[in-house]
């Protein structure tokens, strides 16, 4: 049977004098067997409360920590949200050896025992002794869940195990998890809930500042709490369909009206569109991107024009991030990919015309501070002095103005990926391109980010954005490039994907600009 934990008046703070507790009395108990998701806005602790309760806070990470009483599991096992982080050897099968031999399971019995942990987690292949590096990372993960149950646990702490997966890796994980989860302790901390609620047995919801709002079956609680879910900017059932009835609210009162797909409503596509813009700030032409040689990313010829908000969906491991690595020269490439206004096709001169996000905001960092992160790199002097001033705006929008003292490695990875979006847009690049620069984040932080950039791209900025979300291709994106096997191909227009994100039987032709006239929406292809 899984064992239970509780903690009794938990106090707990980052290191550094001016440093903020993240709990402040915080009490709760989880009996053995039960499902229970830690649900609050980033920030606020999810994820640090996880690590108190197995045990890595304070054993492993040192942190400033009281408590009156503390009761954690013996056998338990924590699934991190990027599974490359996890990972000590390079084989599958390594990867669980090395669990088993901690455990002193004889090696007689080890190849039996590897096949066996694969089968649980759905991970059936011709050859166990196969480079993690080639597996998609819907089946990292799963992995991942398999090393970590080749250590017997009682106790599974699940740290957003899907934050970086499509929409089939995470039904994938989810529905591992079902399988493998029996009499098992599960804690949950994760902003993608729709597709494992089913699975819970309670919900403790969190306020901003890490204290214990409610306790409850989940149904209850989205019912009696959905003011405050809303409030904090919580992902909870139905939360797209109330922002956009409350952007539409405060669209007939006169407010901007961002966020709503000019397709759908007849805005205007670009700033500026009394006159139509038709020079292209991109251009494609048997561009390809490489990696140990090999093709992993494909574009024939493609035109891309300023206010174009990209969304580019595939597959994990299709070569969404192989595409913007490629653009950025930060990959060998053949052919050409020609930006306007760049000097040159060295990422340093590059990087005066376009913006770039990891899909990991922590590659992004280079300094101590957050606040030196966004000055990093800026010029002195008074002839980019608005350069300085956008980054104490960018500060307040992205809500890292109490934080701006911080180390970038004290941040909740929400936090960690507001500010790799934002260290983008200082410099006010012409394009930028973002490897899922919304995962990790609460709706809150989702919608801001997605209206400031909305707000770029009407003024004439261009959005190349990797995302697993349809709501966002759909809601927001003027084009949509499908990448399967490498190879990009011009969608449907927004809001007309399949559910899978599949392009339908008519799709928009290969290399065309859409463009809107100022008042009928209607795209009109740019030559």
């Amino acid at each position: 049977m899984s064992q239970g934990m509780s903690v009794t008046n938990l106090r707990l703070k980052y290191p550094g004098d001016d440093a903020p507790l993240i709990f402040q009395g915080v009490s709760l108990s989880i009996e053995p067997g039960e499902k229970v998701l830690l649900l609050g806005p980033s920030g606020c602790g999810k994820s640090t409360l996880l690590q108190v309760l197995s045990g890595i806070v304070p054993d492993m990470i040192e942190l400033p920590l009281k408590a009156d009483d503390i009761r954690r599991p013996s056998r338990w096992g924590y699934v991190f949200q990027d599974p490359d982080t996890q990972f000590c050897m390079p084989y599958i099968d390594e990867e669980i050896a090395f669990v088993l031999e901690n455990q002193e399971v004889p090696r007689a019995e080890m190849p039996a025992r590897i096949r066996y942990y694969l089968d649980l987690v759905g991970l059936q292949l011709p050859d166990p002794h196969t480079l993690i590096s080639t597996l998609s990372q819907g089946m990292k993960q799963r992995l991942a869940i398999a090393s970590v149950l080749a250590l017997e646990p009682e106790v599974l702490f699940l740290d957003e195990p899907t934050a970086l997966l499509d929409e089939e890796g995470t039904k994938q994980v989810w529905d591992t998890i079902r399988r493998i989860s029996g009499d098992k302790t599960l804690v949950i901390v994760e902003h993608k809930i729709s597709g494992m609620l089913d699975l819970l047995d309670r919900l403790i919801l969190l306020t901003p500042e890490g204290r214990v709002l409610a306790d409850g079956p989940p149904l209850t609680m989205f019912e009696a709490h959905k003011a405050q879910m809303r409030e904090y900017g919580i992902w909870y059932p139905g939360v797209w369909t109330d922002y956009a009835e409350e952007r539409e609210l405060k669209g007939l009162a006169g407010e901007e009206k961002v966020g709503v797909n000019p397709r759908e409503n007849g805005e205007k596509g670009r700033a500026g569109e009394q006159e139509l813009l038709c020079e292209p700030i991109m251009t494609f032409r048997d561009f390809n991107g490489l990696r140990g040689g090999q093709i992993k990313t494909s574009v024939d010829n493609f035109s891309v024009y300023p206010g174009d908000w990209i969304t580019v969906v595939g597959a994990n491991g299709a070569g969404k991030s192989s595409l913007l690595l490629a653009i950025m020269q930060l990959i060998p490439t053949r052919g050409s990919c020609v930006i306007a206004g760049a000097k040159g096709n060295k990422v340093e001169q590059l990087a005066e015309q376009v913006g770039f996000v990891f899909q990991n905001p922590e590659f992004q960092f280079v300094t101590n501070s957050v606040e030196d992160e966004l000055t990093y790199g800026l010029p002195e002097g008074q002839p980019k002095q608005g350069q300085w001033a956008a980054a104490e705006r960018l500060l307040r929008e992205y809500d890292l103005l109490a934080l701006r003292e911080r180390h970038p490695f004290q941040l909740s990875m929400g936090q960690k990926r507001r500010l790799s979006v934002a260290t983008a847009m200082v410099r006010e690049p012409q394009i930028l391109l973002l490897d899922e620069p919304t995962f990790g984040l609460d709706a809150r932080g989702t919608m801001r980010m997605l209206e400031q950039l909305e707000r770029l791209r009407a003024s004439g900025n261009v959005i190349v954005m990797v995302t697993h979300d349809h709501e966002i291709v759909q809601r927001w994106a003027t084009r949509v490039w499908t990448v399967d096997g490498g190879r990009v191909a011009e969608a449907a227009p927004a809001g007309k994907l399949g559910a899978d994100g599949a392009q339908p039987a008519e799709a928009a032709p290969a290399g065309s600009a859409l463009l809107y006239t100022a008042t009928g929406g209607e795209p009109l292809p740019c030559k």
